[in-house]
């Protein structure tokens, strides 16, 4: 089967399933993903929005990550990454194929839900892991079908299942009672993890971190995530300055409030002047102020989480001071003094 520049997923995983070939669905797009298919059986899946076995066994605590890295040397190679974990006694069977299917479901769902996109079939493509599981492909395009409607049927928002997660600064009623995982979401979600990074984090399943998100977002205590056109997606854009948030020229008012506040130097006003017909606007700022000219404020480059800081910025070495001025202090002592 020849390479397809844009289908539908679903229709295309069918036909191969149909004519019983082996090889990989590579989904383009946001998220994207891979569908990997044994004489027309689908035997694993995986998409960058979902954790993959790996990732569940050792967030989860189950393999420690020594032991996952020692089965992905001696087995990637030759596909028994999986058969090794079972035959070292580090898995059982059941637990291997628990986890192989909670985690090709979860990417199922973000690999076939689109419409249409970008898809490459690669004949004869194998998997690392190895075939662990053979899965009817109607069955994983029901259940992907499933999934959405559920999905829907809580909060019709597809964005928040790929978008960063940022709690609401208030809730918006007085008792609110959440479950233990979307306290634990609420808790790490700090504006720039994903639902992806929230369920590595907690070594969560992808499309349960996703649904609970969206109960949250159907209670409000989540923000939604909107969409920003032509926006960078690499770097946090900074507040702009005070200045440029309003016109400089702004019109002048016919009536002049006089403030309350007692001027502190310069001559005071005559009472029998009249009052100055208006204010002249402000002059604009030098150049090189808030975000323009020279000095314009930095960018600041997101970071993935748990990611170490530059060597620049996390560096020790303090500025050092320079010292006190001891002249000036004698004489703050002296007039200390005479003042008792």
């Amino acid at each position: 089967m020849a390479a397809t520049k844009t289908a539908a997923p679903g229709d295309l995983l069918s036909q191969v399933a149909g004519e019983r070939q082996t090889g990989a669905l590579v989904m383009g797009g946001h998220p994207g993903g891979a569908v990997y298919v044994f004489e027309g059986r689908v035997i694993y899946a995986e998409s960058p929005a979902a954790p993959g076995v790996g990732e569940l066994l050792t967030s989860s605590g189950r393999l420690a990550g020594r032991t996952w890295q020692n089965a992905l040397d001696l087995g990637t190679s030759t596909a028994r990454v999986g058969r090794l974990l079972v035959e070292q006694g580090h898995l059982t069977q059941g637990e291997l194929e628990l986890c192989v299917l909670g985690a090709t479901y979860d990417a199922a769902y973000f690999a076939l839900a689109t419409a249409a996109g970008p898809i490459d079939f690669l004949p004869a493509a194998t998997h690392w892991l190895g075939p662990v599981v053979h899965i009817d492909a109607a069955a994983v395009l029901r259940e992907v079908q499933r999934r959405t409607k559920l999905l829907d049927d809580i909060f019709p928002n597809s964005r928040i299942d790929t978008a960063p997660v940022s709690p609401v600064t208030r809730p918006p009623r007085e008792r609110v009672t959440v479950t233990a995982l979307q306290w634990e979401l609420m808790v790490h979600a700090d504006g720039q993890r994903t639902p992806a990074d929230l369920a590595l984090l907690l070594g969560r399943a992808g499309y349960v971190t996703i649904q609970e998100l969206r109960r949250l977002a159907a209670l409000g205590l989540i923000e939604l995530p909107e969409v920003r056109g032509g926006e960078a997606p690499d770097f946090v854009r900074l507040p702009q300055h005070r200045a440029e948030a309003a016109p400089l020229s702004r019109p002048v008012p016919d009536v002049v409030e006089v403030s309350a506040v007692p001027v502190i130097s310069g001559p005071s006003p005559d009472a029998s002047l009249p009052p100055p017909p208006g204010i002249p606007p402000p002059a604009p700022p030098p150049p090189g102020e808030g975000n323009t000219g020279p000095n314009r404020l930095p960018r600041l480059a997101r970071r993935k989480p748990g990611a170490k800081l530059p060597k620049e910025l996390a560096t020790d070495n303090a500025p050092v001071h320079q010292g006190t001025d001891e002249v000036l202090l004698k004489r703050i002592r002296t007039a200390l003094r005479a003042l008792r």
